[in-house]
């Protein structure tokens, strides 16, 4: 690129770049060690990471450009005003454009820029760190493989050869197809291959559960992440010799690419070989040899990489050796790990040490899973490229492995799904109708992030929007059904070629369920005879929808068009099958796997007990017997009612939601009702939910009326899984949606399930949802239509003076039944206590109002003080914790305590009100118009100065005392000791966690509080107590009646005084005592 007007001397730091103290000095001193080619380097090789980082900070980086004199202010505005419109991508690509037009210095100062921000960009965060980690290594990673496209002459016409045949083979898909008589019908791969979306991550390597499942459920939460920037794109020919793949070692780069079945590995790895061989990409690797793992199984002797090569490419003949001497020019691709007979141990510490498990020369000969391995490892031919595909059940294996880049194919995303339709349906009339059938359908949307189901969908849906006929028949909503109708359309087409397709599915369900069971999904001609499945009988269609035949090396093996289709064929033959006693034994067996490799059969076995499900099957396999369908539903019944009440663990409400599915599939309202019908509480706190659990739940929750309690807390809810459920919620009369990262937007959905006449809902916890000012007039109109709602919680969001100003407005409403108002940590300022002085004037319904870890102030408080002063305030609760106070508004807090007829709990907790502030408090807590039961000291500094004021508090109406975490100390503690022993002392919880006492005062409080017979709790955590005062605190034990709980852990006890401690728990029923050190 030709270098623009500016190409003249500049400082090698920019205004602002501090390079001595610069927390990045480190990057900043390679970017003055660069020359400017180097950086030009550097800009192209990570230009298309760069695209895609900058697009999260390209205002600030354009800000940053403009104000070092690189942009003027027309380029800035034209950058800024593509994000202004949402078009960030574009916003980039201008940036980086007109940063290359400008030439060396404007590259500079990108860089730089780029340093000064990576904090807050996520990836360029990791691009800046990779980097940082690289040095130098960079550039001498550019110059790697310059010339290795060069072949030498007499390797060309071999080379030439190779790529001649590799396209022939790689250039067709062939597609079994049941819509047309054609029974293969061939398309050009060019034509039919659809982009996917891969990402250089790679998600959990382990799963506990069947792992469609768990790649679906974190599909949407995954492209939620990477529309907001957070993941990186990776393209296929980025795989190697890209950004992507720096590393320290020159001796050759390996990536392993994840996805779940039917994603798209396989033909991801037949589109980079046709790409290699039509010139598109790796032109700098001179050979490519790709390798299924399912036809390195069929050999079973040993073998050296020439023979293995030779296998499969014979016509390479003498000239492998050649190829040996240049390993740089070398791609190996190895397709499907999870389907390799032998497991590949990379974390086995003998491949290092004895050589027979290590093949370091291609003519040796070894195990194929040897060859594997070392090449992989770069043992093997060192400088060549690997790359291994794999479902995510093996990666397990490769964590030992000498991986460059780790991708995951996450499939289609966006509009990727239409333009597969679009593909699949030569009529596009026909492709719309289909695609706004599944768009319209969350279950099959969300389904068809991957490929094989947008296949299966295209074959069961189709015909529905086709033929005339099946128009007023209903489309599938299920899976189960979708999959039913996926097996009509087999059926349809090819039943005459057999005589007993009952007979067939029998037995091949059978072989299909065994499959499932041992996590076999490649069969061979033995699997079909064990089964009494000849394998001349695929000579006919019928069999050829059902199996996929692949006899492109010398063994034929089999193979279901999609793992799903197994488990439905495998459900399918528990319904065939003459005697079904044993039906409810198999099915809790497969329950009771933990791995969920039955989850997904599990769900169709319920689905197949609906009649909806069945019905077009039974047009050709006959009526399923009557008792099977009766004790699949009563399995269902059982394993439901059985899990109801079984939800403390994350694992009891995976189940729970695993069971409810089963009620989704059967379709079932009587069901559902017999199961669900008299539950009141769903808890499924802390467990991520989809868009499809949401569905699922939404369709119980509407055949329900009792629910009462619905526990959503941490779910990961997304607006769409709102949406779903929107027109059940107001059922509900408790309602936890917290932790939900909600944010306004769902926030507007919510209000609208309020201001529904037919509104339950009590109380409703909008806790940690990210909420700011802009959904507060949403709120606030809920909540004066609103007349259920008595409790509302919040807390942690950020709604800001302006958002309470909304809803004060719908707070001061008469008609206004809200208790309970939760505002904690909100970014509230005494800016908005006057606001909250006439809701508290006001409002004749609210009793508890906290306002903790909010910036009021004393000024604040002073405000709010002449509110709770009037005689109309009927508040009984209030939260002041952290309001960062001190003494100086303890004046106005007391005689709020001494007027307030309602006031009963006051927390006043880490504030700095110290012990003129408690002094000032403890005056109005002795007066007979006080009311106060509950008062928290927390963390208020307050020292033995205070003793004497604090002794007075203990009057009448104080049940509850929380002095934790001050410096009282044992002189304090021996004048609180006498009130304690006072006629007047109702206290019954006691908190006096972390106040420096010692063994000097145990005798004083254990005489004051043996006696007492209010005392339930008492807190002396975390103080200096040891063996010396045990005896004392064995007599309050024992003699202290009413003590439930004493806390004692955190002090100095020996073993042996714990023991003593310990041994007098359950002296008296439910009395516990902990004294154990808190790290335990």
């Amino acid at each position: 690129m030709a270098e623009g007007p500016n190409e003249t001397e500049y400082p090698t730091t920019t205004k602002g770049m501090r390079m001595g103290t610069d927390p990045n000095s480190r990057i900043t001193e390679f970017l003055t060690k660069w020359d400017d080619f180097q950086l030009f380097q550097l800009t192209k090789l990570y230009w298309d990471r760069i695209e895609q980082a900058v697009e999260e900070g390209v205002d600030v980086v354009s800000l940053l450009l403009t104000y070092e004199q690189i942009f003027n202010g027309q380029e800035h505005r034209k950058v800024t005003e593509l994000t202004d419109k949402g078009n960030r991508a574009e916003s980039s690509k201008l940036l980086l454009s007109l940063v290359m037009e400008k030439g060396s210095r404007a590259r500079r100062v990108m860089w730089e820029s780029f340093v000064k921000v990576h904090h807050g960009v996520p990836k360029l965060d990791k691009i800046i760190k990779e980097i940082q980690e690289l040095g130098s290594d960079p550039f001498d990673y550019i110059n790697i493989g310059r010339g290795l496209s060069e072949v030498s002459s007499h390797l060309k016409g071999a080379q030439q050869k190779h790529k001649e045949i590799l396209q022939v083979q790689t250039e067709t898909l062939r597609v079994n197809t049941i819509l047309i008589k054609q029974k293969v019908k061939i398309f050009q791969l060019v034509n039919r291959y659809a982009e996917l979306t891969i990402i250089s991550n790679v998600r959990d390597r382990t799963l506990v559960e069947h792992e469609l499942l768990a790649r679906g459920r974190d599909h949407e939460e995954w492209r939620k992440k990477l529309l907001r920037r957070e993941l990186e794109k990776i393209r296929t020919d980025q795989l190697f010799q890209s950004s992507f793949s720096l590393r320290k070692s020159k001796s050759g780069s390996s990536a392993a690419v994840s996805g779940v079945p039917g994603i798209g590995k396989t033909t991801l790895a037949q589109k980079i070989v046709y790409d290699w061989a039509t010139g598109k990409i790796f032109q700098h690797f001179q050979f490519v040899f790709s390798f299924k793992f399912r036809d390195l199984n069929t050999i079973n002797c040993r073998i050296n990489l020439r023979n293995l090569i030779l296998f499969f490419y014979p016509y390479f003949g003498n000239v492998l050796g050649e190829l040996w001497k240049n390993p740089e020019g070398l791609l190996f691709i190895f397709d499907g790990l999870d389907e390799f007979k032998d497991r590949i141990d990379f974390a086995d510490n003998r491949r290092n040490t004895e050589p027979q498990f290590v093949c370091t020369d291609p003519e040796c000969r070894c195990k194929v899973s040897d060859i594997v391995y070392s090449l992989i490892q770069h043992k093997l031919l060192p400088g060549c490229s690997v790359l291994v595909t794999s479902r995510p059940t093996a990666l397990h294996l490769l964590e030992k492995a000498e991986i460059s880049v780790w991708a995951e194919i996450l499939g289609f995303v966006g509009d990727e799904r239409k333009e597969y339709f679009n593909k699949f349906f030569e009529d596009q009339a026909v492709a719309a109708a289909v695609f706004k059938h599944v768009e319209e359908n969350e279950i099959l949307y969300t389904m068809c992030y991957n490929p094989s189901y947008c296949w299966i969908l295209g074959l069961s849906l189709g015909p529905f929007f086709t033929q005339r006929n099946r128009k007023h028949q209903q489309v599938p909503k299920t899976i189960t059904q979708l999959y039913s109708y996926y097996i009509y359309n087999i059926l349809k087409n090819h039943g005459r070629e057999i005589e007993s397709p009952r007979d067939v599915f029998l037995k091949l369900g059978e072989m299909a369920f065994t499959g499932v069971s041992e996590k076999k999904i490649v069969f061979r001609n033995g699997d079909l005879i064990k089964y009494n499945l000849q394998p001349s009988q695929f000579l006919s269609g019928f069999l050829m929808e059902l199996l996929e035949r692949d006899d492109s090396i010398q063994s034929v093996v089999y193979t279901f068009p999609h793992l799903t289709i197994q488990e439905f064929i495998a459900a399918l033959a528990q319904f065939l099958t003459p005697d079904p006693k044993d039906i409810q034994k198999l099915l809790s067996e497969a329950y009771s796997e933990k791995d969920g490799r039955f989850e997904i059969f599990l769900r169709f076995v319920a689905g197949l007990s609906s009649p909806q499900s069945v019905r077009p099957l039974e047009e050709f396999l006959s009526p399923f017997l009557h008792q099977t369908i009766c004790r699949v539903i009563d399995w269902v019944k059982e394993k439901v009612k059985g899990q109801i009440g079984n939800t403390a663990t994350e694992t009891g409400k995976r189940n729970l939601l695993n069971t409810l599915h089963y009620l989704f599939e059967s379709q079932n309202k009587a069901l559902v009702q017999a199961t669900v019908g008299s539950v009141e509480t769903l808890a499924f706190s802390g467990l991520r939910l989809t868009l499809i659990d949401c569905v699922v739940l939404s369709h119980v929750l509407g055949l329900c009326d009792t629910i009462k309690h619905l526990d959503l807390h941490g779910c990961y809810i997304q607006c769409e899984g709102l949406q779903r459920l929107e027109y059940v919620l107001y059922k509900c009369q408790k309602l936890r949606l917290s932790y939900n990262n909600l944010g306004d937007s769902r926030v507007k959905l919510l209000s609208a399930v309020l201001r529904n006449p037919g509104c339950k809902i009590q109380k409703l916890d909008l806790g940690y949802n990210d909420l700011t000012g802009s959904c507060a007039e949403d709120l606030a109109s809920a909540l004066s239509t609103n007349r259920s709602l008595t409790d509302l919680n919040l807390d942690y969001n950020k709604l800001g003076d302006s958002g309470v100003n909304l809803l004060s407005e719908a707070l001061r409403d008469p008609d206004c039944k809200i208790q309970k108002l939760g505002l904690k940590d909100n970014n509230l300022t005494d800016s908005c206590a006057k606001d909250l002085a006439s809701v508290i004037s006001t409002n004749q319904s609210l009793t508890d109002l906290d306002l903790g870890a909010n910036p009021l102030g004393d000024s604040g408080v002073k405000l709010l003080s002449v509110a709770l002063r009037n005689l109309g305030c009927k508040i009984q609760r209030l939260g002041l914790k952290d309001n960062n106070l001190t003494d100086s508004c303890a004046k106005d807090l007391a005689s709020v305590i001494s007027t307030n007829q309602s006031l009963t709990d006051l927390d006043l907790s880490f504030n700095r009100l110290g012990d003129s502030g408690v002094k000032l408090l403890s005056v109005a807590l002795r007066t007979s118009g006080c009311k106060i039961q509950r008062l928290g000291l927390w963390g208020t500094d307050l020292t033995d100065s205070c003793a004497e004021d604090l002794a007075f508090v203990f009057n009448r109406s104080l049940t509850d005392l929380n002095l934790g975490k001050n410096k009282l100390g044992d002189s304090a503690m021996k004048q609180l000791s006498v009130a304690l022993r006072g006629s007047d002392c109702k206290i019954q919880k006691l908190n006096l966690r972390g106040n420096r006492l010692t063994d000097s005062c145990a005798e004083d409080l254990a005489s004051a509080l043996s006696p007492n017979r209010s005392l339930t709790d008492l807190n002396l955590a975390e103080n200096s107590l040891t063996d010396q005062s045990v005896p004392a605190l064995r007599r309050l034990i024992l003699t202290c009646r009413t003590l439930n709980l004493i806390e004692l852990r955190g002090n100095r006890f020996s073993p042996n005084g714990e023991n003593q401690l310990k041994s007098l728990r359950g002296y008296r029923p439910g009395l516990s005592v902990k004294c154990e050190p808190l790290d335990r």
